[in-house]
């Protein structure tokens, strides 16, 4: 990582991702202190808000403990171990990022009704949350030059000390960002946590909208939010740590050996196929009994297709534009240390953990006052899917950044290669799978995206998340079925693709 200043051709496209990304914060401003800083006080400093911040503080730390347990190790037995099966393991462990978390909810909620609440929330969100977790470790894994871990081992180091000592260290990069977007999509969730009813800072903040229209106390709340978010972006950037992480040694890093598990081989299949069970087959099954409830009325193959469409496009423009958006981000983060780096990657935080519904009136704000013939237009949906999901676009890109040798890029410049053209010929191509990876990872979750969608739409779009909140919404579980059973399958192809990377 270098000291000196980041150069404009990278600085300013990130200064204007990061004025993007913070529009909201403009419009919380605006909407937060209207009524005076003193009313605003009252608001955050209530009995109520700070049991609302204890629980949604609470359901994030247990959520991101349960997924880096999760996603660590399904990534180990998945990438270094010969487990029976492993490409197929890999794929399987990707598709939680095909299931809405109020897919998973509902799920859990309709065969469990005692879940519903604290324990429901947390399990329901840990299923569908892991692979953010399981998918930069992964990557890392493969990443890594097994020379030290050889080294350990031939001094006489075991393979669980050597894995505490030496590989787990390396991936403390990926493992940091993959729990950062964890809690941030936890303290943003809103289908889950409604359903489960059970209430957190997402959801005061929409009951707070929906029982008066004065929106100074929900702006309040979600500047509490915001607080949260740029406290966990700071304790992220230290935990990440100061160390390189790639290989800048000479000659060339060889594959990992695979692991034999020897008398594990049993236990390492069974914990696979606990986890697959409990995040991809139990969803799928009650699906299906819904699927199976209903009648041909509840079939209308031309608007699925057409909803399906709409829902494709939508998700491809958000993904697009958010993976511009953060490129410049995440090499300047990856590649730059100082304070403007800092502050460029907290602020493209700082959306991820607004709840959507925030997100979606700050930009009908800006809309409407500076912007009118995007008000109910495409193009601001589009707007707040890459703000709200910026952030896993950003820790993809700077992952990938992160393992590419920085001394690549100095030799391009001593050969005369001006900024430009060593992000374009160097930095882009090194971090492309990395990159395209993020690009994945958004599309998914612009497919599921709920809040923003459903205030954002222009009058008679649908998408499948919201025809199946729809339907959902009024007790037809049959009629949403084909619904949640069209997006699970779309949602599946990338997630699929991401898995199949090895």
């Amino acid at each position: 990582m270098r000291t000196a200043r980041a150069p404009w051709v990278l600085l300013g496209p990130a200064c204007l991702a990061g004025a993007f990304a913070l529009l909201p914060l403009g419009y919380l401003a605006v909407r937060s202190l209207e009524r005076g800083p003193g009313f605003a006080w009252d608001v955050v400093t209530t009995e109520g808000t700070v049991l609302l911040l204890g629980r949604s503080l609470g359901l994030a730390a247990v959520v991101v403990s349960a997924c880096l347990i999760l996603g660590i190790s399904l990534a180990w037995l998945t990438v270094r171990t010969a487990l029976p099966g492993v490409r197929a393991w890999a794929v399987v462990a990707t598709l939680p990022l095909a299931v809405p978390s109020y897919v998973a909810a509902f799920a859990w909620l309709s065969a469990v009704p005692d879940i519903a609440g604290f324990t429901g929330s947390a399990v329901s969100m840990t299923l569908v949350s892991y692979p953010y977790v399981y998918l930069p470790v992964a990557a890392a894994l493969r990443g890594i030059d097994p020379a030290q871990e050889e080294v350990s081992r031939a001094l006489g180091t075991g393979p669980f000390r050597t894995f505490l000592r030496v590989t787990l260290p390396q991936l403390r990069p990926a493992a940091a960002g993959g729990g950062l977007l964890v809690a941030l999509y936890v303290l943003s969730d809103f289908g889950a946590v409604s359903l489960m009813r059970y209430d957190t800072f997402t959801r005061g903040i929409y009951t707070s909208y929906r029982a008066s229209f004065d929106r100074t106390p929900a702006a309040a709340l979600s500047v509490v939010l915001v607080v949260m978010t740029v406290a966990l972006v700071f304790l992220e950037t230290r935990t990440r740590g100061r160390r390189g992480h790639a290989r800048t040694g000479t000659g060339t890093a060889r594959p990992a050996a695979p692991v034999p598990l020897g008398r594990m081989t049993v236990p390492a299949l069974a914990w696979c196929g606990t986890v697959v069970a409990a995040a991809v087959v139990f969803p799928l099954a009650t699906l299906a009994y819904w699927l199976a409830a209903g009648n041909s009325s509840t079939w209308d193959p031309a608007g699925l297709l057409n909803v399906a469409g709409v829902t494709l496009a939508v998700a491809a423009a958000g993904a697009l534009l958010t993976s511009l958006l953060a490129l410049p981000v995440g090499v300047v983060a990856a590649r730059y240390r100082g304070r403007v780096p800092e502050l460029l990657e907290q602020a493209a935080y700082a959306g991820h953990a607004l709840p959507g519904i925030t997100v979606a009136l700050a930009m009908v704000f800006f809309a409407v006052r500076y912007a009118n013939p995007l008000y109910q237009e495409l193009p601001l949906l589009v707007c707040a899917y890459a703000v709200l999901f910026l952030p896993v676009a950003v820790a993809a890109t700077r992952a990938a950044v992160l393992q590419s040798p920085p001394v690549l890029e100095d030799v391009a410049r001593s050969l005369g290669r001006g900024p430009l053209r060593v992000l374009r010929e160097v930095t882009v191509p090194l971090a492309a799978p990395g990159v395209a990876a993020g690009a994945a990872l958004t599309f998914v979750v612009c497919m599921k995206e709920l809040p923003a969608t459903l205030l954002l739409r222009p009058t008679g779009m649908d998408t499948l998340a919201t025809r199946l909140w729809t339907e959902t919404g009024v007790g037809s579980y049959a009629d949403a079925a084909p619904f949640a059973a069209a997006l699970i399958l779309l949602a599946a192809v990338p997630s699929y693709l991401l898995g199949r990377q090895r």
